[in-house]
């Protein structure tokens, strides 16, 4: 064996699997180091809820034939869609409209019929798609170098995408997200509204406005008639469309009627421990652990019904 040869080779294989183990790690510590000081700031309040309650004023109530859904609106994010929106329900506009785009694991749409008096009626809306941000915005971070966006991460129980490079940060488009439609132009949409009903349609993200999304009932999103049938099969009629029986704002339920919520505190300390575990993946079950990688879409915030009879 000729050593003077052999050893630069040994040198160069071990440098590079160093490189690759360093590059792991990093990659995890990357995730782990902004949770852990996520959770050493809120170690000085713990006495933090779990759960947040939500505010009744912020909820509407969508009532289909096959049950109730409750959608959480996010006037901190998207405060003329919100406005809207809410102006719109309280008028009864969205009542006997129908779900006439349903695609399987992309997005459920409503609104009145196109062209309509209804529909020709509404003010049309600037775009909020994104949003600027400063050194002063904070938020749960859940991933760095996401597929999408520098970052990702939770604020006020809603995903979000942040890229500091840009000071700009925008609503993710997870699964049962509430946005508004709108044509080729930006600026076009108008009442016509879509919840997502599958796998995250990322792409859409900042070219759309999200406004809200579904925090009970979810299951009923999911039963809403796709209209959209595979090559061959029958034409969905729209006749089998399915209807909106009512839509209200939440505190003009009478009050024996109002389903009220808590969902999960997303700024908590429980909240980010949980997030660092769910990166480490200890639990016995994965005998392969998977890369240390969070896909905000996937991490649950979950809700719970609180004080409701009438359910």
């Amino acid at each position: 064996m000729n050593i003077r040869t052999t050893f630069p080779t040994l040198v160069t294989i071990c440098s590079t699997l160093c490189l690759l183990l360093s590059a792991n790690i990093y990659a995890e510590q990357n995730i782990k180091k902004p949770i852990a000081k996520i959770i050493t700031a809120q170690d000085t309040n713990s006495n933090q809820s779990e759960w947040r309650t939500v505010k009744v004023e912020n909820m509407v109530l969508l009532t289909l034939p096959h049950g109730k859904v409750v959608i959480e609106l996010a006037p901190q994010f998207s405060p003329k869609h919100v406005e809207q929106f809410t102006q719109l329900t309280k008028a009864g506009h969205y009542n006997d409209n129908k779900f006439y785009r349903v695609i399987d694991g992309f997005v459920a749409q409503a609104g009145p019929v196109d062209g309509s008096k209804a529909d020709n009626s509404v003010a049309l809306l600037s775009l909020e798609g994104d949003w600027p941000t400063d050194d002063t915005f904070s938020f749960t971070l859940v991933q760095n170098k996401d597929l999408f966006a520098e970052q990702t991460g939770f604020k006020d129980g809603f995903a979000l995408a942040h890229n500091p490079s840009e000071n700009r940060a925008w609503l993710a488009h997870c699964p049962g997200i509430i946005a508004m439609a709108r044509g080729n132009e930006a600026d076009s949409g108008s009442s016509h509204f879509y919840i997502t009903n599958g796998q995250a349609p990322r792409y859409l993200d900042r070219i759309m406005s999200i406004f809200g999304r579904v925090i009970y009932g979810m299951n009923h999103v999911q039963s809403i008639t796709r209209t959209a049938v595979i090559e061959g099969d029958t034409e969905v009629s729209t006749t089998a469309h399915t209807p909106i029986l009512s839509m209200q704002m939440m505190a003009d339920v009478p009050k024996t009627e109002q389903i009220h919520l808590q969902v999960t505190n997303t700024e908590s300390h429980l909240f980010a421990t949980k997030l660092a575990d769910r990166v480490k993946r200890e639990n016995a079950f994965f005998f392969k652990k998977p890369p240390p990688v969070l896909d905000v879409c996937q991490t649950p915030v979950l809700s719970r019904l609180i004080n409701n009879k009438n359910i």
